[in-house]
């Protein structure tokens, strides 16, 4: 393109747009930086309205301080703020909004309607905007405090507006919003009402414990474990309180809540610091976590982000200590007796254990065990094993007058389909590891990860079987259950419930984000159903939206296979034998749906190479 090489101030209405964008992503931005300034003028009490997902009606009433005519007036100037007076200022920030943009940036892009009253002032002011232009100022009574009402947003920006999504999604969005605000300060009374039906009211002057329980059920918060908020050494400035999971909780939730300074934020050392302080083998685990982290304002930078979700710290690494230490102190606490050890013959563990559990679980050894044929659907038909042959897993065979046949193994194989013609089964490690050896090496093979495979594998085969239909065998429940989820959750599970359906759940709406459980595929009986729905909800969270149902099928099928593989289940020798064959059918068995390696593979040659031979 061109240039014409002239440098322009560019018009206001222009520099509103822009900076609008920055501010104002969606309706649930706007929300958000509305009751942030309410918040902050000193309100007790928020009333949020909300119709068609935001894009027609988002409204926030607040009994704050209010404005006079002149306030009034100047908030919808640019850079316009009560809350800094000079550039020391911006070291000291503890306040929600600083920087004077939100009110412009919301007003330039939408039919805003203001109206507000100091409770010393016999009357109100009324402030209507259109896009960006003032249309009405004027006197008008009004109870104390502010009034916004933003309509049609973006109606002058067809360009954003074509990107918003569904009402449904949308509106997940804005009770995603209301969600952390009512949590950020559980001593105000919140509302939130959703075309014309309140979905959300909660009495000012409670506490946090009372506000979680209030918002996502008692059963979930009389499961979770109060932080210490005491610190020692150099991460004495740093208070840390809130709630979190406990690591032997199978939790249908996955959300984190993190709060830094009564802001909602977060920072890459707080990420770090949960996953040091959680148990190893939880590593992959996201726990539930309340987190209110309190600093000194000026050791801790809230401006690096546009929309302040991110902030700096200025010593990270005091903070990632009193969280380490707040959380270890937490979970040794309530943390489960170790397991004793098992003894010979004792079935192998799936999951690897815990770092304060350790036990060793040999497979019981034969005085002549014999490589075990593997049986591939593109192999010939395999010979029957004599039955004098002892199986990894039997007693050797009493001695006979006749030697045993010399044990079969399969022919070579004319694909690439399977990793090795013949295996036995050696030994599971510590760690939960299954050591095989094969006509080829030896192999380190990861148990869930096989296990991810194979499930994956068959739920895939069944949607691309199905031709559209009903994909997967369903089980029934003895007794549905029921779970609640966020409201961003919620929306997401909306979406995806055709897919689901398809995959062999039965699910439906229960109330208010609450959804019953009634079936669940067949491959997953016996487990935890709400669980697993979890998981694939926070899944679909973290793979973001892309069009087309073919991919919605894979990351529903990665989902579901990886809670499958992650049940607290028990191999015997002869399961283990098991599972391998059934991994050398599939049609990819050396890494899992998600990427990770299934097997380490060491081969004769590079182990005669390694110890000199």
């Amino acid at each position: 393109m061109e240039r014409d090489g002239h440098i322009r101030i560019l018009p206001i209405h222009v520099a509103n747009k822009i900076a609008a964008g920055e501010v104002v992503e969606r309706p649930a931005s706007a929300l958000k930086e509305l009751v942030e300034n309410a918040i902050d003028a000193g309100a007790d009490r928020i009333d949020i309205t909300i119709t068609a997902g935001g894009r027609k009606l988002v409204s926030v009433r607040d009994n704050g301080c209010g404005m006079n005519r002149e306030d009034a007036l100047l908030s919808l100037e640019r850079q316009a703020t009560s809350k800094i007076r000079d550039v020391d200022d911006i070291e000291r920030i503890d306040t929600l909004g600083f920087r004077g943009e939100a009110i412009p940036s919301i007003a330039a892009v939408s039919r805003f309607t203001l109206v507000t009253r100091r409770k010393d002032a016999e009357s109100g002011t009324r402030l209507v905007v259109n896009a960006g232009t003032i249309a009405e100022v004027a006197e008008c009574g009004a109870p104390p405090g502010t009034c916004v009402e933003v309509r049609d947003l973006f109606c002058n920006v067809p360009a954003r507006k074509k990107f918003l999504r569904s009402y449904a999604t949308e509106e997940g969005h804005i009770k995603a919003i209301f969600t952390v605000c009512a949590l950020a300060h559980p001593e105000l009374g919140f509302s939130l009402t959703i075309d014309g039906r309140e979905i959300h009211r909660f009495a000012p002057g409670s506490t946090l414990m009372e506000r979680i329980s209030a918002m996502f059920g008692r059963d979930f918060a009389g499961d979770l474990v109060a932080l210490d908020d005491s610190a020692d050494g150099a991460a004495a400035t740093v208070q840390v309180r809130g709630y979190i999971a406990r690591p032997a909780q199978e939790s249908v939730r996955r959300e984190q809540f993190i709060f830094v300074n009564g802001r909602p934020a977060t920072a890459p050392i707080i990420a770090y610091a949960l996953k040091e302080a959680y148990p190893a083998n939880r590593s992959e685990v996201r726990p539930s976590a309340f987190l209110f982290i309190t600093v000194p304002p000026t050791e801790v930078d809230v401006n690096v982000h546009p929309a302040k979700r991110e902030v700096r710290f200025r010593h990270p690494t005091d903070v990632k200590a009193a969280l380490v230490a707040s959380i270890s102190r937490a979970l040794n606490a309530v943390h489960a007796p170790a397991i004793a050890p098992i003894k010979e013959n004792a079935t192998i563990p799936q999951q690897p254990p815990s770092d304060q559990t350790h036990f060793s679980v040999p497979f019981q050894p034969t005085p002549a065990p014999v490589q075990r044929p593997l049986p591939l659907a593109t192999a010939p038909a395999n010979p029957p094993a004599p039955a004098s042959a002892a199986r990894p897993h039997e007693e050797a065979p009493a001695p006979r007058t006749q030697p045993a046949p010399a044990p079969v193994a399969a022919p070579p194989l004319a694909t690439a389909s399977g990793p090795w013609r013949t295996f036995k089964v050696l030994a599971a490690t510590d760690s939960g590891y299954l050591l095989l050896e094969t006509d080829a090496g030896i192999v380190t093979l990861n148990p869930q990860a096989a296990q991810e495979r194979i499930a994956y594998e068959k739920l895939m085969a069944a949607f691309e079987s199905s031709g559209g239909g009903a994909a997967t065998a369903s089980q029934p429940l003895l007794i549905p259950e029921t779970m609640r989820l966020s409201p961003l959750e919620s929306a997401r599970l909306k979406n995806f419930r055709p897919i689901l359906l398809r995959q062999g759940f039965d699910i439906e709406e229960f109330g208010a984000d609450t959804w019953k459980i009634d079936a669940v595929p067949a491959l997953l009986a016996g487990q935890n159903a709400a669980a697993v729905i979890a998981s694939v909800v926070y899944d679909i969270g973290e793979a973001g939206i892309r069009r087309g149902d073919r991919w919605r099928e894979e990351l529903i099928s990665r989902s579901v296979a990886r809670a499958f593989a992650g049940a607290s289940r028990r191999f015997t020798p002869e399961g283990a034998t098991n599972l391998v064959e059934e991994l050398c059918r599939t049609r990819m068995p050396y890494v899992c749906p998600r990427g990770k390696p299934v097997m380490i593979f060491t081969s004769n040659r590079e182990l005669s190479r390694k110890f000199g031979g």
